[in-house]
């Protein structure tokens, strides 16, 4: 519904774990499905370069599956302009505190420099690393998601291990080789739900599902 506010007409979903129920359920909204394969032996993105097709020559808007959000988030992630642009939650506090006793053995680094992220994805020491949340939300150009995809064909070729490659572990080799990440930050307006437990805790937060539905 959110690509659909957004303007957006072509839009792919890759499966893979229990591919069928999402097909059934999006199969009448002129999704393109890709499916990978190796779903269980690969992460994130093995999967986002199985729609490699699909993403080429035009920018890409990649979106994990697990995060619903506002869509003020996506209008404003597509009005930024740049080579790649990252949502960065700047109030990502209050949504970790709803989840779990400490946020900081969950949250990840977040350092941005002159308007630039500089790294995002490790292990914080404290909260001082932590200048916002990445969402699972992202534009890439056409060159942008060339680099990616080579950046990914070289780390499976230093290493059959580079098939788990997280999504944070292709921005930040992108970020390394030059390419600038521009942070498009917002205050809230998203969610994650990993567990029954997350779902529970959201559907009981009135203020929390206004800030999704506007």
């Amino acid at each position: 519904d959110v690509s659909a506010n957004a303007g957006f007409s072509d839009i792919a979903v890759v499966s893979g774990y229990k591919s069928e129920v999402l097909h059934n359920h999006l199969k009448d909204r002129g999704i393109t499905f890709f499916f990978n394969e190796r779903f269980s032996t690969t992460n994130m993105v093995e999967t986002l370069f199985c729609a490699s097709s699909f993403a080429e020559g035009d920018d890409v808007i990649i979106s994990y599956s697990d995060i619903i959000y506002n869509p003020e988030i996506m209008q404003k992630l597509c009005s930024a302009a740049g080579d790649m642009q990252v949502v960065v939650d700047t109030q990502w506090q209050k949504l970790w505190q709803m989840r779990m006793e400490d946020p900081l053995k969950d949250a990840e680094t977040m350092k941005i420099n002159e308007g630039r992220i500089i790294e995002l994805g490790k292990k914080p020491k404290s909260m001082d690393d932590i200048q916002g949340q990445y969402i699972g939300l992202i534009r890439m150009s056409p060159e942008t998601f060339k680099k990616a995809k080579e950046i990914y064909r070289k780390a499976l070729q230093d290493s059959p291990d580079a098939v788990k490659m997280y999504m944070t572990d292709l921005l930040q080799g992108l970020i390394d080789t030059g390419v600038p990440a521009a942070p498009v930050f917002i205050n809230g307006g998203w969610l994650e739900v990993d567990s029954a437990e997350d779902l529970e805790a959201y559907q009981n937060n009135t203020e929390l599902q206004k800030s999704i539905t506007g």
